[in-house]
This record gives structure tokens, sequence and C-alpha cells, in this order.
């Protein structure tokens, strides 16, 4: 964007609360109108959570830092997803590579980012995934960098050092704002701005319809579903031996397993049965193509199984965000399968396990709390309710899904606006 374009264009979000500091840094010079931001994200393509981060973020820069330019930093790029986001985002760098023991970029592409890049941005994720990446960002280049629409866990304070170099910190949830606040770091900007996957816009229309019909669903007669372990076992999906701690948590995760997934059940039965629609079991995580099977299609009564289908395949975000978009409402014990169905208009409700983050308090944070649940604390008819009631009242299920997407637009446009602040 041309500088007096950019100058221009800045009172269309005058009324913001960071205007006043944003319209200094333009006037001082310290904004570039070009920035060169250097993302870092991609974590792991097992999960299409993990996917639709970086589609997200980049919705976000193209709409609202429209002259940035973009250089991705990924740890994962495989199940096609290297095609889809070359479609999707045609100006988009890539900058592959790690950091040496001396924490220097061990490719030339990620070297020349470092020298060439104005601002690092740790993408969304469930904690400060790659802190040594930051780390050496920070002591080879001296620039700023910050963390986008994450979640913390408590042992993010062992990064506290690295906290307070940070230009900037959005937290996903409140719950994780609130615990970075109670670390009293240095950190100037500490704020609350929703995961990136909220600006999600991928769409494979053609694929999901041929699955659609093959499935025998129809747009708005079924709803999805999707399991999950208390705890993700990654290392079964790379095909590695457990560690102890590992093996540990299989064994809590097996131990809840029907214990959770009995009640989503209930409400499969329930659907079934008072509505005469569809279910789609589908996963997430590659993991729950099998466990959707194992733990919510085959216990099934055989009147309700047959009107049950079960996705035997993973997907990746624009085939899932597309078949999401047909379906009356979702259920998920997966967060951002709820987020990427909200991106569409569907009602999603988010079960949530005690073992996972601190994550699961943003559905309440845009608004949505009578759609999340502890499953702790909670009964399959209690579910089975808020999904009866999205049913038989749908146009006041959209009308609150809309004022929760309202609040989320205002939150990212302003946040990514703040970015300036330091590019």
């Amino acid at each position: 964007m041309e500088r007096r374009n950019f100058i221009k264009n800045i009172a269309a979000f005058a009324a913001l609360p960071v205007a006043a500091p944003l319209l200094a840094a333009v006037n001082n010079g310290y904004i570039k109108p070009a920035a060169k931001i250097l993302l870092r994200s991609s974590w792991q393509t097992v999960n299409i959570g993990d996917i639709g981060h970086t589609f997200g973020i980049m919705e976000l820069f193209n709409t609202y830092l429209p002259g940035a330019e973009v250089t991705l930093w990924p740890n994962n790029l495989e199940n096609g997803v290297d095609v889809l986001l070359k479609k999707s985002f045609n100006k988009l760098k890539i900058a592959e590579g790690k950091i040496d023991a001396e924490g220097k970029p061990t490719t030339p592409e990620l070297q020349q980012a470092f020298e060439n890049c104005d601002i690092m941005v740790h993408g969304s994720g469930p904690w400060i995934v790659v802190p040594a990446d930051l780390a050496a960002w920070h002591k080879q280049t001296g620039k700023p960098f910050g963390m986008y629409g994450i979640s913390l866990v408590d042992a993010d304070v062992a990064a506290l050092s690295l906290i307070n170099k940070a230009s900037f910190i959005y937290c996903r949830d409140t719950a994780s704002l609130d615990y970075l606040k109670s670390l009293h770091s240095e950190c100037p900007v500490t704020e609350f701005a929703p995961d990136a996957t909220f600006a999600i816009n991928l769409r494979n229309d053609q694929l999901a319809s041929n699955y659609l019909q093959s499935a025998g669903l129809n747009k708005g007669e079924f709803i999805c579903v999707i399991p999950r372990l208390r705890y993700t076992p990654y290392w079964k999906m790379k095909g590695l031996k457990p560690t102890e701690e590992e093996a540990k948590k299989y064994m809590i995760s097996q131990y809840y397993k029907d214990v959770d997934h009995a009640k989503l059940r209930e409400v499969m039965i329930r659907w079934v049965r008072e509505t005469g629609l569809k279910v789609l079991a589908c996963p997430e995580v590659i993991y729950q193509v099998e466990l959707s099977k194992e733990i919510l299609v085959d216990p099934l009564p055989e009147d309700v199984k047959k009107h049950v289908i079960w996705r035997d395949k993973y997907w990746i975000p624009d085939e899932a965000q597309s078949v999401y978009a047909q379906a009356r409402a979702l259920i998920s014990f997966e967060m951002h399968s709820p987020i990427i169905a909200f991106s569409s208009g569907v009602p999603a409700i988010h079960l949530r396990q005690p073992t996972d983050t601190r994550k699961g308090q943003m559905w309440a944070d845009i608004g949505l709390p009578e759609w999340l649940f502890e499953i702790d604390f909670t009964s399959g008819n209690q579910i089975g309710d808020a999904l009866m009631e999205i049913h038989r009242d749908y146009f006041s299920a959209k009308k609150k899904l809309a004022k929760a997407k309202d609040f989320v637009t205002y939150r990212q446009k302003k946040s990514i606006h703040r970015l300036m602040d330091v590019s």
C-alpha cells in the first residue's frame, strides 16, 4: 500500500482504541507501509486445526495489512498443504529451515528471511511452540517479535525471559491472558485476540459435494460429530514407541474413552430418533478416523446406526469447511472444527476435556457459553438439550452466531492493525 493511501485509509478505524498510538507511529515514520513479516506457523498437518492457523492468519494479513510481504517459516507442509497454500496465497514466500546449535538459520532461504523481514510473528498454537526460534530471531536480528492468538500453559513460565522481550502477546482465550498477566511480564502489549483459524476461508465445494452425494447427506439434514482422546497420541500416528510419560497418558485416555464418548453417543441416538436426520462421524486429527468408528459408530443401536455415516479417511480444511458448511450443527471434543464451522455460519457445540489446554475458554469469550460443556460435569442429556434447541430455533442460533462473528471480526481487526505499531 502506498504511504499516502495508508494514511488516508487509517481514518477507517480511527475510532478503535489503537488509533492514537498508531497515528503517532505513522507521523513519526516508525511504520513501514509495506512491512515484511516472518510468520512462524504450520506446526503439523495431522490436525486440520494446526493447518487452519496459517490459512486464517494469512486471510487476516491480506485483509488488514494488504501491503505486507509475508514469508512463512513452516514446520510441516505435508498432506497436500503446500499445494493448497500456493493456490490460496500466490504471493506467499516460504523459507524452510531450522536453527543450528549457534542459533543461526540452516538454509539460505531462512537466513535471507532473517535479514529482510522486519518482524517475526509466532502464529496461533496451544502454547509458545518454538521459544528457541523466537530467541534466535531476537539474538540474531534484534528486531521485534510477538505471538498471535496463542494459549499458554503453566510450563510457559520457563519462557518468561523470552516473554519479557516480546513486543506483543495476543492470547486466544482470557484464561491464558489472565495467566500471562499473573506473570507480571515486561511485554508492552498483552491482549486478547481470537485464534487465527476464526478467519479461515477455505472451500472445496466440488470435492465436498461429491462426498456428500456419495454418503447420502443433504444440506441441513445432518450433524457432524468428532471424538477425541484425552491425550492426543502423536507417537502412535508417527509409528513410534511411546515414552513412559506418553504410555501413562495413553492409559488415562483409554480409561476415559468410553466414559466421555458415551455422552456423545447419547446425543447421536437422541438426534436420530427425534429428528429422523443423519449423523456424520468425522475426524479433526488423523487418528480419529478409526477412533470415530470404534467409539461412536460401532456401539450404536442398529436402528440408529443405519442413519450414521462414518468418514473413513482424513481430510484437510478446504474439504472439511465445505462439508461443515452444509451441516445443521457440529458437536466436537476438538476445538478447531467448531471454529471452522463457526466461520461458515454453522452452530457448533464444544465438549471440553479437563486434560485439554485453556483454549476451550474462547468459546465463552466470543459469546457462546451456552455451547461450551465441561465433559466431566455434563450429561449427555444436557448436550442433547442444547443441540435440540439449536435445531428447533435455528433462527435464534444463527443470530447468536452473527453477534459472535461481529465481535471476533472486531478483535481480529484491532489486533492485526496494532501489529503495525511494532513493524
